[in-house]
């Protein structure tokens, strides 16, 4: 079994002050910070995801999708949370950067080189991944079901992740929805394991 640590968007504008603010989104990255440290410890790949818009898309409200404007591409908006402690070189894949494109699952991005993320776990030999960031009921549960979709095994780090909530109990609804479909959740304690 061979693990990667997945971090989904964490970036400015899905936190506390943000155009599309995630409460208490930003009380996950000490705990990323410590994932992170615990997974160069272990020698374990680490991949992170970022929404990269244009400024006219369709998943904005402005033009016909269900969302304020936010992570529109160069903007400080859509830069990673400062604190977040990605270790240099780590691969981005970049999500939802065309017009039509809504970019929920880190699957559906491109890393910096071009290649689909599953072709670059799969090319480690990448078996498992653990997944945690910004939402849980979003791009954290669209991640995962996708992982799993694709034959990864995957984890959900609860204790690393914040929902959106658009209706109250969403997080804990996408939660039971991935265990649901095969995903375990995990916290720091069973990290790595």
């Amino acid at each position: 079994m061979s693990d990667a640590l997945l971090i989904v968007d964490v970036q400015n504008d899905f936190c506390p002050g943000g155009a599309l603010a995630v409460a208490e989104g930003d009380a996950v990255v000490p705990v990323l910070n410590e994932y992170i440290a615990r997974a160069q410890a272990a020698g374990m790949p680490i991949f992170a995801s970022r929404d990269w818009h244009p400024p006219v898309t369709r998943h904005f409200a402005l033009y016909g999708g269900p969302w304020p404007v936010h992570c529109v591409q160069g903007t400080p908006g859509a830069a990673f949370h400062p604190d977040l402690r990605l270790p240099p070189g780590t691969p981005i894949a970049t999500t939802g950067d065309t017009a039509e494109d809504a970019g929920y699952s880190m699957f559906e991005g491109t890393l910096d080189d071009g290649r689909p993320l599953a072709d670059a776990l799969r090319e480690r030999g990448i078996t498992r991944v653990h997944v945690g960031g910004l939402a849980t009921d979003y791009c954290v549960r669209a991640t995962v079901l996708d992982a799993l979709h694709q034959g990864f095994e995957a984890r959900v780090l609860t204790d690393a992740a914040r929902g959106v909530n658009v209706t109250p109990g969403d997080d804990q609804r996408a939660l039971d929805e991935m265990a649901a479909d095969g995903a375990r959740l995990e916290t720091l304690r069973e990290f790595p394991s």
